[in-house]
């Protein structure tokens, strides 16, 4: 069994990958920092972008939301004077009103997600990483902003200063997410290529996750989101510079240092291989772009093939 952690569009696309080479023994953990309350649904973007991407059902231009979506609610939504800032298709609004009515409710998020994964056919396990709201707030040049706002509604353009996780302190790991880390047959832990400081560091808030990943007797892989020095989707290459540091293959291994055993780099950087090493962890360079289903099969064959020769 393989533990994945992901969140964001290209987490979502390697997740996928690993799904279709794993199926059942895949448990895909996913940021939760990202949700929200909008319209008076329970919005979950980075477990429903997963979901969708599991499902095969996402849309494989933008990354997020349904293929051949309809926007018939949005449309009137808007002339009805409603926020329209995020954008709710018509079947990706039919999820929202399930969570949250499941929610309401009583049930847990975890089961939630596993109903909705189990009626899209998806096999393996989706989980959040906690059952407990943990809402990403960004400290920025315009204030402290909650997550969507800046991320959507400002489309990243605030300088971000720093990040706090609101509600972590009282989080708990999520039962799916604690099972995949005691379960005896957990042969690896991958780290999708998802932003390190907006889908990952939520995850490493929750407590105990820290202390779990770094006592984990397998070992862990992460797979960098930087590319010749830029992001191949969304603002990592953007947030680090604003952070004061190098947008790299090195930096993303700076920041997994003493958490993962092996970093995995597009062919584009294999010139800091050295440096990567240096820093006491094994490198693999491959080609990490993943433009079709495809390069995300192949990807998740050559991260399967270096855990197993970590284990060795």
């Amino acid at each position: 069994m393989i533990l994945a952690l992901a969140g964001g569009v290209g987490g979502a696309r390697m997740a996928a990958g690993l799904n279709r080479v794993l199926g059942k023994d895949l448990t895909v953990v996913v940021n939760t920092g990202d949700d929200f309350e909008h319209l008076g649904l329970s919005i979950s973007p980075d477990l429903d972008t997963v979901m969708y991407s599991l499902a095969g059902i996402n849309n494989p231009l933008t990354g997020w939301g349904i293929a051949g979506e309809t926007w018939e609610f949005m449309g009137m939504l808007e002339r009805l004077g409603g926020e329209t800032w995020f954008r709710l298709g018509d079947r990706d609004l039919a999820v929202h009103l399930e969570r949250t009515r499941r929610l309401a409710a009583g049930e847990s998020l975890s089961a939630v997600t596993a109903a909705l994964c189990a009626r899209l056919g998806i096999r393996g396990s989706v989980a959040p990483m906690s059952d407990q709201p943990v809402r990403t707030m960004v400290k920025s040049d315009l204030g402290e902003l909650p997550f969507q706002d800046y991320f959507v509604r400002l489309q990243c353009e605030p300088v971000l200063r720093g990040l706090r996780f609101d509600g972590a302190p009282r989080a708990r790991i999520s039962p799916p997410f604690a099972a995949g880390l005691a379960d005896a047959a957990l042969a690896g832990v991958v780290i999708c290529p998802s932003n390190p400081y907006l889908s990952i560091q939520p995850i490493r808030e929750v407590p105990g996750v820290e202390t779990s990943l770094r006592a984990r007797r397998v070992p862990a892989i992460a797979v960098s989101p930087i590319v010749g020095g830029r992001a191949i989707k969304g603002p990592a290459a953007k947030i680090m510079r604003e952070l004061g540091r190098e947008p790299s293959a090195l930096e993303i291994a700076r920041y997994y240092l003493g958490l993962i055993n092996g970093l995995v780099i597009d062919d584009a950087d294999a010139s800091l291989a050295p440096a990567i090493a240096g820093l006491g962890m094994q490198v693999l360079a491959t080609r990490t772009i993943m433009d079709s289903t495809a390069d995300a099969v192949a990807l998740a064959h050559h991260c399967l093939a270096f855990l197993q020769q970590l284990r060795r």
